[in-house]
Formats: C-alpha cells, structure tokens, sequence
C-alpha cells in the first residue's frame, strides 16, 4: 500500500471514538486528511516505519497509570521514528451495555487494561464481584457489546460512544480521579526537529552502561550539572537479562539549546544506547524556567575561552 499523493494518513487507535481519535483531532494539519484505525500501538507504529501512515498518534503516559510500557517499548526497538508533538486528552468514563441490562444484571466488565486501573474503586464499590475482560480499546469493548463478539456484561467507555451506538447508560463519571488525563504523542519518521519555542519537551530512552552503584546518579547528573529538569523518568527492562533496564527520559528543553546539546554528549560519552526520540512544543506550553548560569550565552562563552586557551591567545 502507498500513500496517495497530496493527501497524508494518520494512523491511531480505533474504532471511531477512542481518546486517540479525540487527541488526533487537535492536530490542525490531520484535519481533512486520512484517518486509519489500528489495533494496537505496535501496528500504527508500523504504519509509519513502513509508510502506509505519514504519522501516528499513540498514549505516551497517564497521570493515574503512569507510562505506556507498550508504547514505551515499541519506540525503544523500532528505528526510524521521531515524536514530533504532544496532545493532552481528559479522561472521563462511563459503563455502558446492551438495551435493556441492569446495573445488578453485570458480572463481567469488558475494558482496555488503562481504562480498568483508572475505574477500579467505582468498580470495586458497586460491583465487587466482577471480572475484568480486556480489549484492545474501550471503544471496541462498548461496539462488541452490540455485534455478539463480546460475552461482557458491560463495558467501560469513553461518554462519546454514545452519541454513535445505541447502548444503555448504566454509569457515568466512573473514573477514580475526576483530573485524569491522557498525554499523547504525534510519530513520525526521523525527520529534523521544529525550532526551538521556548516551550519544548525532549524525549530520550538511555541505557545504563552496566551495573554498578552509582550508574544512576551518573546518568541523572548529565541533566543536573546542566540545569535540565526531567518531567518523566520511567525504567523499562531491556529483556537480555533480568537487572537491565533501559530509562525512558522527558527532559524540559530542546536539543538546540546549549544546555540540552551538552548534556547528550555527556549520555553518549556515558551510555552504550541513546535514543533520541524527538524535540517538540510543550501541550501546555509551559515556558521551560532555568538560572542564568545555564543560559546559552553562558555555555558558548565557556567554549569560547577554552578554544582561547589551547589555541595559545593571550587571556584578556
């Protein structure tokens, strides 16, 4: 398959309704373009290292659950990719089931694992005695419901799904923490990174060089010494061997700014992998704060007097 020309194509996580189709939709250059439903994150990556999609839009982390591991994995083995945006999504729920069920009628909730963990105190209060069947997303565990291909009682859905399938309202606002939300990430192929806005996030998934007391604080010190702040430092196993484990890395800034430049240097001297997944704009926009000791001008300044020193002109 072959991308038709003049026209781009976006894969994300279906069906039609999902909170990947709602954060592909804050996209302004996806609008009008076409949209691809997948199954899973490894399939709209694939889309894209393969290109059938000029992009895709995947869950990156939640501020109930945590990371991705999935989406988390699948960037740190699969070459050729690059985040070139991020989108913030809230997350509200809802249990719905066929025409006609009761609440006391169910006993098996049918949800995709993110969605059950953000939902199990409602769930664990209103129905203690359920059992959890997973799907692929929430949508697609609200429409099998409805075509026979489920054999849940109910399932766990985003409220949107009702406005596109005949389905029986049996909870709303079922989620734990009513301020979750779900960060996003726009993937394309390695393409040059935007310039810098002042407001900008850089990704990494950095291996420790073996395991020593210390390796640690060696990697985190790459960012410390230069003023970086992380916002995301999450340890996924690399799966050679139990006790390695790779780090998953969101550091405030951009990889033109001096600071950022000089700090993966320091995680390639130190690191036998660095991956560097993307420089993009801030979803808040949150301009990134730092002393004026790690200004740009501060760093070029310190190159500066030392090409001075070793090139033998005279101190001023």
């Amino acid at each position: 398959m072959t991308i038709e020309a003049g026209i781009r194509t976006y894969s994300y996580l279906g069906p039609a309704g999902t909170f990947t189709e709602a954060a592909l939709a804050q996209v302004p250059e996806a609008r009008g373009q076409e949209w691809r439903t997948v199954r899973n994150v490894g399939e709209a990556l694939a889309d894209v290292v393969e290109g059938r999609s000029d992009a895709a839009m995947i869950a990156i982390e939640n501020s109930v659950d945590g990371g991705v591991s999935t989406a988390q994995d699948a960037l740190a083995t699969m070459p050729g990719l690059r985040i070139v945006g991020e989108y913030l999504v809230p997350v509200a729920f809802v249990l719905v089931a066929r025409p006609g069920t009761r609440l006391e009628d169910v006993s098996l909730v049918a949800a995709h694992p993110v969605a059950y963990a953000q939902c199990l105190r409602w769930l664990g209060r209103e129905l203690p005695a359920h059992a959890h069947l997973p799907a692929a997303s929430n949508v697609a565990a609200a429409v099998d419901l409805l075509d026979g291909a489920s054999t849940a009682d109910a399932a766990i859905a985003p409220p949107g799904i009702l406005e596109h399938h005949e389905l029986e309202l049996l909870a709303e606002n079922i989620g734990d923490n009513q301020n979750a939300v779900t960060r996003f990430v726009l993937v394309s192929r390695t393409v040059a990174p935007p310039s810098p806005t002042g407001a900008d996030k850089t990704s990494l998934i950095v291996e420790l060089p073996d395991d020593h007391p210390g390796a640690l604080l060696e990697m985190l010190e790459q960012f410390a010494t230069r003023g970086i702040n992380l916002s995301l430092l999450a340890s996924r196993p690399i799966g050679d061997e139990l006790g390695r484990y790779r780090f998953v890395i969101d550091a405030d800034g951009h990889v033109h700014d001096e600071r950022m430049a000089d700090a993966l240097l320091g995680l390639r001297r130190f690191s036998p992998k660095v991956v560097f997944l993307g420089s993009y704009p801030r979803a808040d926009r949150a301009i990134v704060r730092y002393p004026d000791r790690y200004s740009d001008d501060v760093f070029v300044e310190a190159r500066d007097w030392l090409r001075a020193l070793v090139s033998g002109a005279p101190e001023e």
